[in-house]
């Protein structure tokens, strides 16, 4: 990696400055503020609660390898993504990256599809959320309580995140601790004082291949990982709310996606090893067993503790799923790209948050979620889309950033692969391709709809947004900086009077 002597790194501001903006937010949030939101929209704590039983189902106790696989792939997605933003230290990530890396057009695309993921994880969250919020205050569990227990749950977000910054940062830190504690806590706790099975278990597939190979078998439980490892790109979301973001917003992202590995490790393997009926759960005899293995090694109380951390953490990444969402519908809006752009751009003098955008990020999500009330088999193909659409626009990012490169592009922040970018640019790529393809493939055995519901949803996504590109040609009417990698990395070593050591 290059060596940048503290001393000639840019001021924030300036380094704003030269990408074209002015600052209009509260530097407030630090490192440990920044993970933090990474880490909980992450949010390792929901995903190994919502994915045990499927995975194990489907790939038996193995299917816990995805985990490494999947962290492994996207810390390179990370590092390219680092390299980035150390120059494009911006609002709204995905989007304003692409815009600078490649042009309007294909920043729109990435975009869309990227809000409408985004847009589509909160709903279910909310959804998924509302369970166990019933639950802890014994509320029963039926569609009514469901929808008024999500449509409150992005209300007390929305009202935490028009608190401003620091509100958000604060919350986000008390989500960070109930998720360490729920998931290493606990998975420590289960390894230690609560292990029914040998560790050997992970390489015992437990029948689940049939008759035949089990390769096909281990590539279909990949959602494992897959489901997992996303949310780190948010540390970049908010950008010109964190004080010395060149330097910071990388290390966040990196820390978000070791910790949220290690921690999905112990949680994973905690579940497994404390399971009294493991024969059960890789059946599908029990459906959902976490309930059952809490309620046997922690006791009625010990569940019970275990729910208010669990609530806490599904607060935590709402708050920072509309925090992101929001952060990115306001730098797409700055740039003139949406109906209604004026508005939606809007910052709040008093709180230094862009209050018209997270209406919309806690509005839509509800609205969905009242879709959900009166029919509930859209859930499944609404969320079906949004981890693959992520997908999708990450890479979309990743291959900007390996064009530029091929152009000549060497990034100019203070965090810089140096002569590896390339080769992780490339390895990034590769990986990206290969989630996707797992992500997308059709399954078989339902209806044609239940098949290749994921593919129509990113179609559907992807054809509405081309309409409306080539309609209305937002592109047109936005004359804010594009494709200028090259020469923002030229102007930042001008202004710097950096010599880049290799």
């Amino acid at each position: 990696m290059s060596a940048t002597p503290p001393e000639s790194l840019l001021a924030d501001d300036e380094h704003l400055q030269v990408l074209g903006y002015e600052g209009k937010f509260d530097r407030s949030m630090s490192l440990w503020a920044n993970f933090a939101l990474g880490f909980t929209y992450l949010s390792p704590l929901v995903g190994v609660y919502s994915l045990l039983a499927v995975a194990l189902s489907t790939g038996g106790p193995p299917s816990i390898w995805w985990i490494v696989i999947v962290a492994c792939g996207q810390l390179l997605v990370s590092l390219v993504f680092g390299e980035v933003v150390s120059q494009y230290p911006i609002h709204g990530g995905v989007y304003p990256w692409a815009r600078r890396l490649w042009g309007r057009r294909y920043a729109w695309m990435a975009a869309w599809v990227y809000i409408w993921a985004m847009i589509v994880t909160i709903t279910s969250v909310a959804e998924f959320g509302a369970g166990f919020i019933t639950s802890l205050f014994g509320i029963e569990l039926n569609a009514e309580t469901t929808l008024f227990t999500a449509l409150g749950l992005l209300l007390f977000a929305l009202l935490i995140n028009f608190s401003g910054t620091k509100g958000l940062a604060r919350i986000a830190r008390i989500g960070l601790a109930a998720e360490l504690i729920g998931v290493i806590g606990l998975g420590l706790y289960l390894l230690i004082f609560q292990r029914k099975q040998e560790f050997s278990v992970f390489f015992d597939t437990m029948g689940v291949e049939g008759e035949g190979s089990y390769v096909p078998v281990f590539l279909a439980s990949a959602l494992a990982g897959l489901f997992l490892f996303y949310g780190f790109e948010a540390c970049g979301d908010v950008a010109e709310e964190v004080a010395d973001p060149a330097r910071r917003i990388p290390r966040a992202m990196m820390m978000t996606i070791l910790v949220g590995a290690v921690s999905a490790l112990f949680s994973f393997a905690g579940y497994v090893l404390a399971a009294p009926d493991l024969e059960g759960i890789v059946s599908g005899e029990i459906a959902d067993p976490i309930p059952a293995i809490l309620e046997s090694t922690l006791g009625t109380v010990g569940a019970k503790v275990f729910l208010v951390v669990t609530v806490l953490a599904f607060v935590s990444c709402v708050l920072s799923l509309q925090a992101a969402a929001s952060r990115l519908l306001y730098s797409f809006a700055r740039d003139g790209m949406l109906p209604g752009h004026t508005w939606l751009s809007k910052v709040s003098p008093r709180s230094k948050v862009p209050t018209n955008a997270l209406i919309v990020a806690c509005t839509v999500p509800a609205l969905i979620c009242v879709l959900i009330y009166f029919n509930d088999g859209i859930l499944v193909p609404v969320t079906s889309f949004a981890i693959l659409g992520i997908y999708v626009a990450f890479q979309m990012v990743v291959l900007a950033a390996l064009r530029q490169r091929f152009k000549g592009w060497r990034p100019a922040g203070p965090f810089s692969l140096g002569g590896l970018g390339l080769v992780v640019n490339i390895a990034a790529l590769a990986y990206g391709v290969f989630a996707i393809v797992l992500l997308a493939k059709p399954d078989s055995g339902g209806t044609f709809f239940q098949n290749y519901v994921v593919l129509i949803g990113l179609a559907v996504v992807l054809v509405s947004g081309l309409l409306y590109l080539f309609t209305a040609r937002p592109d047109k009417k936005s004359t804010a900086p594009e494709g200028d990698a090259r020469e923002v990395a030229a102007e930042i070593r001008r202004r710097t009077g950096r010599v880049e050591v290799q």
